[in-house]
């Protein structure tokens, strides 16, 4: 069975409700990046980053997968689908992906401020100051912030070197070091590249750019590649 990696961003997301960071009505235009994605804002206003991402969740709970997630769900019947994406939301699970590597973090997840290991579901959308590991520090977001190491890049550079099928969704590529893994793929290796801004990559061969939202030009790429 031919193994195909998928490369999502924010693009798939935002069909479902969740507003991106980078657009011009984002969340970026309300925040500082400073002051809400670093460890520094963290230690410096903790308050406030719990804020922040309490609503960011909130809202996950709100809203539902679109068919561009749906689709990916129905490529499994014909391929090895392994999905690698940068958002912290769980719309790929709910959708019913069954292999998802999250390089940014989990929203819903939560972890120890003194042990990286700790990781906890959290139940419900509100994470409150004087919540705690059982090593008794206080939790955070579960989320790699700004100027964090990628735990989980190593593994997504080796799924994409496996892809038969590379394809990106919904990102612009240009968050690093997640905009360098359609460059580890094995040459020859077909990507498509979904996005209604979509610009052709330097470097990359085998290029199919497809200019168009997640919910209809991944629903058309499944049917297309299914039909192979």
């Amino acid at each position: 069975m031919k193994k195909i990696v998928v490369l999502t961003g924010a693009g798939i997301s935002a069909e479902s409700g969740i507003r991106t960071f980078r657009d011009s009505d984002g969340l970026w235009e309300e925040h500082r990046i400073e002051d809400v994605a670093t460890f520094e804002a963290w230690q410096r206003n903790p308050a406030l980053v719990l804020d922040f991402y309490n609503q960011r969740r909130k809202q996950l709970y709100e809203v539902k997968p679109n068919a561009g997630h749906i689709a990916l769900v129905e490529l499994e019947k014909n391929f090895d689908v392994r999905i690698i994406t940068q958002n912290v939301d769980d719309l790929h699970e709910q959708a019913g992906s069954q292999n998802v590597l999250h390089l940014h973090g989990e929203l819903k997840k939560v972890r120890s401020t003194i042990d990286d290991d700790l990781i906890y579901e959290l139940k419900g959308w509100e994470l409150k100051k004087g919540d705690l590991c059982e090593k008794g520090s206080q939790l955070r977001p579960h989320i790699v912030w700004f100027g964090e190491a990628v735990p989980m890049i190593e593994k997504a550079m080796e799924l994409s070197a496996q892809a038969d099928i590379f394809i990106v969704i919904g990102t612009s590529l240009n968050v690093y070091p997640a905009a360098g893994l359609v460059y580890y793929i094995k040459p020859g290796t077909p990507v498509y590249l979904i996005d209604p801004r979509a610009e052709m990559l330097s470097g990359v061969k085998n290029l199919t750019v497809i200019r168009e939202p997640a919910s209809t030009g991944v629903p058309a790429l499944v049917k297309k590649l299914s039909e192979l």
